[in-house]
């Protein structure tokens, strides 16, 4: 074995990063420490959640890696690169929909920053979110 893992181990010390992008079909996101994966998120959006517009899909992945991957940074400051420029204002906006309410409060006590990121510089979070589903002939 001499290739680098697939995925990295955290090393605690240093900073997290969490990459996120949301799509009209699924919310996808990939956890980072200098440059490498330590975990990957995808999930697709239920017929519920397929008419949310584009802010909500975006918070609703910020809040489920948050959620998902709190062990990694509690007690510690952790970064969020999102390609929606708006939620880069997520702790400064007035609270208008119910989705920012209950949100707010599972961030809260959380020591991060949020910042943008064009999509086509988001790479690894904006290719989980193109990626295309094959059929495969038996």
């Amino acid at each position: 074995m001499t290739t680098v893992p697939v995925l990295a181990l955290a090393n605690f010390p240093k900073p997290f990063i969490i990459k996120t992008d949301a799509c009209s079909k699924g919310m996808e996101a990939v956890l980072m420490q200098e440059g490498k994966p330590l975990a990957y998120f995808s999930k697709a959006l239920g017929p519920r959640n397929l008419c949310l517009s584009t802010y909500e899909k975006e918070y609703m992945v910020v809040l489920a890696v948050v959620d998902r991957w709190k062990h990694y940074f509690q007690g510690g400051h952790f970064i969020i690169r999102t390609d929606h420029q708006s939620l880069k204002y997520l702790v400064e906006q007035r609270v208008t929909i119910l989705l920012q309410q209950k949100g707010l409060t599972r961030l809260m006590g959380l020591d991060f920053e949020v910042q943008y990121k064009r999509g086509t510089d988001n790479r690894v979070a904006d290719a989980l979110s193109r990626r295309v589903k094959r059929k495969w002939l038996n």
